[in-house]
């Protein structure tokens, strides 16, 4: 069995376990009432399957050694004792399982019978959990057979020889895995107001299991889910959740055996309800995403202050957790695109919020200056189409003409009459007024001005180069829009912001205001896409647009081509849907870069598996090997951390979209300019291993 290391890892890369995720399972076994004997033997194979399916922790239904729907049959001592020596067995049998096990039986102590929990490893029992709120209205009358756990005395009862700590304040924490920490409830704990976990989430429990028998009724699956979701989203935790399955008493009610795995909100795995058999269900569950959740929430540790004497009360047992040396690659399915959900239901949902919160951020400004026009650059590309789309709505809702969108075509040296095209039939179709200046003779005198080897008539195409034409038409449209009384619209994306892939200062990292500013290129992507797909235009629109988001993404800077770009944006600073999935990662949760690393290989190494958006064609649908995915995180974390951030410090204002999707100084991220990259270059290259890479995906 091996334990985690945070130094040298590259040997155990492709393990869940280095990078901070715990396999989970929930079993839901056949049971028969008032028969203790067989349900241990169907709980031990259960338990058999999760540790050979690589479960460190494995959760049973409330009641699950005895059966629940027993009744008045709890109150024999025969059935008491079978329980107790069926528990017993179970405890031997799984001796040689490393696995967590969680499982419920009746219990004797201070002169009480409780509704228990049991949490075995290795044929020890850690500890036992009595239930603390019991639901005795309508079905449920569990206040005549059982006593709360408010009534229990004793810390510590007597079990099959060991001295087993005894408590609902119980927390089960690895000694050897940072954020393991485990919280046991018993089924109506959760329906009350406070329950149980949420004061122990305060206390620091990141998992709670939930064992409840919790009989069906038309729409409480349902309901189940909601408070699964609610629970684990409010204590951001993983939540772990066994309703009782086949084999309970139907003399008045029936079972559906839900199994469910939630984390912070998100469902990670659900059974099938009504099995004819037993069944397990597991899940990988990212206890580094719920540590990060907590730094960030600074009301989370208000409410751990405000209850601090409470949580005083609760008590760690501590353990060795184990789980299987080797390979174990992650389970759970993780999204190319972060930015963009693969279901259509959800996408399309997102993309219409996406543009009404542009379109809000817009209206409000031009409300707030009194300006009743815009000026926008309009290369042909995807970034300032995405910005004329925002701003003929925002002037639609205003009652305004859309001829007050004043759009500007400003080619360049690099400009190929594709994008020009693009730019010419987009202003047309949408209705702005449309405009043409060349730049070109101005950046002559420019370059001829300052000594550049271009006003020479020499062919020189730096970096000085590009940029005296990017400040040209943005230095052209800001005169323009104190000539017409209007404001600058920014196109440049988020992308380009994490990445300092834009001239600074007079250049296209500058405008009055830019709506895209919290937009990733992979979202704007399927914004335009999801416009076309919905057909939300007449058909002329619907053609540029198609026209525009299949054109190759250059700043055109460079002559070359006439008809199509030759230079390639992604050529030098990685493809953009793994640059947007490395900054979701990085930016919005913090995670080590031989994690982000981790994960792209997860979701990016086979075009075949997993779910892609459907408005990404089957010719676009790419993978990449792990060198290249570790060559593009490189360059993002040496141009994210090291060389663009004295850009975003001084980013125009816009509005932010997406929960982690902004890097405005004034909102989500504030660094410091004069940064190094060190530790995270350091980090990458100790932990993630290299070796031959395709340069780009296949």
């Amino acid at each position: 069995m091996a334990h985690p290391r945070r130094r040298g890892r590259a040997r155990e890369f492709d393990s869940i376990y280095t990078h901070g995720f715990v396999r989970v399972a929930v079993g839901t076994p056949r049971v028969r009432v008032a028969s203790p004997e067989f349900n241990a033997r169907e709980t031990a194979s259960l338990a058999r399957r999760a540790s050979a399916a690589g479960a460190v922790l494995a959760l049973f239904p409330e009641l699950g050694i005895s059966a629940y729907s027993n009744e008045d049959l709890f109150q024999q001592d025969a059935l008491q004792d079978a329980s107790l020596a069926a528990l017993e067995e179970l405890a031997h049998a799984t001796r040689d399982l490393p696995t967590l096990l969680v499982v419920g039986t009746p219990l004797r102590a201070d002169d009480r019978l409780f509704n228990c929990a049991l949490v075995l490893q290795r044929g020890r029992i850690l500890g036992a959990v009595p239930k603390s709120y019991l639901p005795n209205y309508r079905e449920f009358y569990e206040k005549r057979q059982f006593a709360p756990a408010a009534q229990a005395v004793s810390t510590s009862v007597r079990i099959a020889g060991q001295d087993v700590p005894f408590g609902s304040e119980l927390l089960f924490a690895a000694r050897n895995l940072e954020g393991f920490v485990l919280h046991v409830e018993i089924c109506e704990d959760l329906w009350v107001p406070l329950p149980p976990s949420t004061l122990a989430a305060l206390a620091g429990a990141t998992l709670i299991a939930n064992l409840s028998a919790s009989d069906i009724t038309v729409g409480k699956a349902d309901y189940r889910r909601l408070i699964c979701a609610a629970q684990s989203a409010k204590c951001v935790a993983g939540y772990l959740y066994s309703a009782a399955g086949p084999g309970e008493s139907t003399t008045d009610l029936a079972w559906d055996g839900q199994a469910l795995v939630y984390e912070n909100g998100e469902r990670l795995a659900e059974s099938q309800r009504f099995p004819l058999e037993g069944g397990l269900i597991t899940a990988d569950i990212d206890l580094d995403h719920l540590r990060q959740e907590r730094t960030r929430l600074t009301s989370f540790g208000d409410c751990v202050q405000i209850h601090a004497p409470r949580l005083r009360d609760f008590r760690r047992v501590e353990f060795d957790l184990e789980w299987s040396k080797g390979r174990m690659p992650l389970e759970r399915r993780i999204e190319r695109f972060p930015y963009v959900p693969a279901d259509p239901a959800r996408r399309d949902e997102r993309c219409a919020e996406v543009y009404d919160i542009q379109v809000e951020g817009l209206m409000k400004r031009l409300e707030s200056t009194g300006l009743k026009k815009v000026v926008i650059g309009i290369s042909g590309g995807l970034d300032s189409t995405q910005a004329a789309l925002v701003a003929v709505r925002a002037f639609d809702r205003l009652g305004l003409p859309r001829s007050n969108v004043l759009g500007y075509t400003l080619p360049g040296f690099g400009t190929t009459r594709r994008t020009y095209d693009n730019a010419r039939r987009l202003m047309a179709a949408l209705g702005m007024s449309a405009s043409e200046i060349d730049i070109r003779p101005a950046a002559e005198r420019m370059l001829k001005d300052i000594g550049h080897p271009f006003g020479r008539g020499k062919r020189t195409y730096d970096v000085t180069f590009e940029n005296v034409q990017a400040g040209e038409r943005t230095s052209h449209l800001f005169r323009l829009a104190n000539l017409h009384g209007g404001l600058v619209l920014g196109t440049g994306d988020l992308s380009e912001l994490a990445l300092g892939f834009t001239t600074y200062g007079v250049g296209d990292h500058m405008s009055h205001y830019n709506v895209n500013a919290s937009v990733p290129k992979t979202l704007i992507q399927h914004l335009i896409r999801w416009l076309v797909r919905t057909r939300q235009f007449d058909d002329a629109t619907l053609a540029v647009l198609d026209r525009i988001v299949a054109t190759r993404i250059s700043p055109e800077l460079v002559p070359g081509g006439r008809d199509a770009p030759t230079q390639s944006s992604e050529d030098v600073v990685g493809p953009y849907e793994l640059q947007d999935f490395n900054l979701y990662y990085l930016s919005r949760f913090g995670y080590r870069p031989s994690k982000v690393a981790f994960l792209a290989w997860s979701a990016w190494h086979d075009r075949k598996a997993g779910v892609w958006p459907d408005t990404v064609p089957e010719s676009e649908r790419r993978e990449y090997d792990l060198p290249a995915l570790r060559h593009w995180l490189e360059v993002f974390v040496l141009r994210f951390f090291q060389t663009s951030q004295f850009k975003r410090s001084a980013m125009p204002n816009g509005p932010k979209v997406g929960s982690g999707g902004s890097l405005s100084p004034r909102s989500d991220w504030r660094a410091p300019s004069d940064s190094p990259a060190t530790v995270w270059l350091a980090e990458l290259h100790e932990n993630v291993p290299s070796g031959t890479r395709r340069r780009r995906g296949r």
